[in-house]
């Protein structure tokens, strides 16, 4: 990510690898106090993405797993608190709910985690917003629901279902859909996501909100809108449904809406941006 002006700040990148000078490569499982790099001392917010998403990978190794997401973002935090940032911003995830008691989802729904990722994401959260409390730090965590993105790439074994789709639409391949095509999520587009998080970066702004649209979509419909869009005749491939995949999920939006978030795109239109 390069150094950019949002708000008349200046964002630095962080990550585990980088190609020039524009981003801090650390890897967050090792300490970050002191500092790796002196554009870490002086800074006002910090937006946590940086996690392992593969349910896969966590059932595969825990270890790694809960490395990454709970030891990396406890490393984040005392950084944040050694320098006196007055703002944390968590992305957590829709995982920790586990599978639905009701719906809409609000903030409030129990959390029972379906795999170590989704208790890794939970654990992050859960310290995230014990060092607000404890270190008097303004701290936001954030669940998204099904993002999706143009840097999603098919190949990468965290790409969502959007992503794989699509490819497989476009090469004229088998669409292969677990299960009666009927499940549905909230899909929401990138862009709605990074304005939430940049409304969330005002000042008096804490606490836990949802990300996602508040509508659902068959499986079913998400493929008929890329058929129109793409003008492909989809080939679809009914599966067995696997085992731990949930049915039903959608959010409830309503504290988002509170701070002035209104989803911009449609399922529809986010698809067609993304095309």
């Amino acid at each position: 990510m390069k150094e950019t002006s949002v708000h008349a700040h200046e964002v630095i990148g962080l990550d585990i690898r980088g190609t020039d000078d524009e981003i801090v490569v650390h890897d967050i499982t090792k300490p970050l106090y002191p500092y790796p790099d002196a554009r870490l001392e002086n800074l006002d917010c910090i937006v946590h993405c940086a996690a392992q998403i593969s349910v896969a990978s966590s059932m595969d190794d825990p270890t790694m797993d809960s490395m990454t997401n709970i030891a990396g973002t406890v490393n984040l935090l005392e950084l944040a608190r050694r320098t006196g940032v007055r703002k944390f911003i968590n992305i957590s995830s829709a995982a920790i709910f586990g599978n639905p008691e009701f719906l809409p989802i609000d903030e409030s729904h129990p959390t029972k985690p379906l795999s170590p990722y989704g208790l890794s994401k939970l654990s992050a959260e859960k310290y995230a917003l014990l060092y607000g409390e404890m270190f008097h730090m303004e701290v936001v965590s954030i669940r998204p629901f099904n993002i999706f993105s143009e840097r999603m790439e098919p190949d990468n074994p965290y790409a969502g279902v959007i992503t794989i789709f699509i490819e497989n639409l476009l090469k004229d391949e088998e669409i292969a859909v677990f299960g009666d095509g009927e499940q549905t999520r909230d899909f929401i587009y990138v862009e709605d996501v990074a304005r939430f998080i940049d409304i969330c970066t005002k000042d008096g702004v804490q606490g836990i909100f949802n990300c996602a649209t508040g509508n659902r979509a068959t499986l079913n419909e998400l493929i008929d809108i890329l058929a129109e869009l793409t003008g492909k005749e989809p080939k679809v491939k009914y599966q067995e449904p696997r085992d731990g995949d949930i049915r039903h999920s959608y959010a409830d939006i309503t504290a988002a809406k509170r701070l002035g978030f209104e989803p911009k795109f449609s399922l529809k239109d986010g698809l067609a941006r993304l095309l």
